[in-house]
């Protein structure tokens, strides 16, 4: 099962938003990933005006160029 949700770096730990239903003591296996619309924020200035929607299509172009874990 895939569930995606968002979490917050603070204090050297990742502390979820939402309540996590997790089994105790059994592995997971977690995928960091940037909020894209911060990463707009951030370079918009750099990459000109590129739309959300342009970041968000190099976004995929670039996740499926990644090896599968």
């Amino acid at each position: 099962m895939t569930r995606v949700m968002r979490v917050r770096y603070k204090g050297g730990v990742l502390v979820p938003e939402e309540p996590l239903d997790l089994e105790e003591g059994r592995e997971y296996r977690a995928v960091m990933e940037e909020d894209i619309d911060e990463l707009v924020k951030r370079y918009r200035g750099a990459l000109g005006k590129s739309s959300i929607e342009e970041f968000r299509e190099l976004d995929e172009e670039t996740q499926a160029q990644l090896p599968n874990m």
